[in-house]
């Protein structure tokens, strides 16, 4: 049986980690890209090949579409193809919005959306040369159905990126390329500390399922969505968000 190939983006630490070591344990090498968390990544990368599986951590800042192709160049002089990429890098920043400024617009557009898009195109093309049937799974939010104070910006990128999504789903059917997305509600991060338990603890009492999910459950969902059971899913987004944005809330505060 041959072995299946992922890139995982940020997968250093966070919700990337999850999914890196829940494709490992599916049986994929896999390229542990990172921007700052190179001891993360490391770490990340040690896990999998304790699996029996190949990884290789690669380095770049997203933001750069010449890293972007740097990266993917390091990535194939180690793997010659790619079966999925995850598009999970990302950046959160809340401001109101008229304290937003072009910085904070350009770090969150360029890492969630212009990042997420280079990386796609990258990755599409090596499996169009390659006749390679794959899939293309892109990180968003449940931001972009729902609206949180101070996210004037993180919103409306992850709509963006759930468009992008539909978009290129329909330009990559003809080649067999399925492309979906996974929109995450709270999830439950490794640098969540005690200071954080009573912000968590307040928040999960209004979610329905009243707890976040956990970056494993979101490495287990893509999984299924890169397998071939899910061979008949594209240009879709699956909200895990404990039904978060079910209720309405008179008092939506958190974000």
């Amino acid at each position: 049986m041959e072995t299946k190939v992922a890139l995982v983006t940020g997968a250093g630490r966070g919700i990337g980690r999850g999914i890196a070591l829940k494709l490992a344990e599916a049986g994929y090498d896999v390229g542990v890209h990172y921007s700052t968390s190179r001891e993360g990544a490391e770490e990340v990368a040690e896990k999998i090949r304790a699996m029996g599986r190949k990884a290789v951590t690669v380095q770049a800042n997203i933001q750069n579409v010449q890293e972007i192709k740097e990266m993917f160049g390091i990535f194939f002089e180690h793997f010659n193809d790619i079966n999925v990429l995850v598009n999970n890098a990302g950046i959160t920043r809340l401001l109101p919005f008229l304290e937003v400024d072009e910085k904070v617009w350009d770090e969150v557009v360029n890492t969630d959306f212009k990042g997420a898009f280079f990386c796609a195109q990258e990755a599409a093309r090596k499996m169009v040369e390659r006749g390679t049937k794959g899939v293309i799974i892109n990180i968003t939010s449940n931001h972009f159905i729902g609206c949180w104070p101070s996210a004037t910006v993180y919103g409306p990128v992850k709509a963006a990126l759930d468009k992008l999504t539909k978009n290129m789903a329909l330009d990559l059917a003809k080649y067999g390329i399925r492309v979906v997305a996974i929109a995450p509600g709270y999830t439950q991060l490794e640098w969540f500390d005690q200071r954080h338990k009573q912000y968590i603890d307040k928040i999960a009492k209004r979610i329905p399922l009243q707890r976040f999910a956990t970056p494993q459950e979101i490495g287990d969902a893509v999984v299924y969505l890169a397998s071939h059971k899910a061979g008949y899913i594209t240009g879709t987004a699956l909200i895990m968000d404990g039904g978060a944005l079910l209720p309405v809330v008179p008092e939506n505060e958190y974000c």
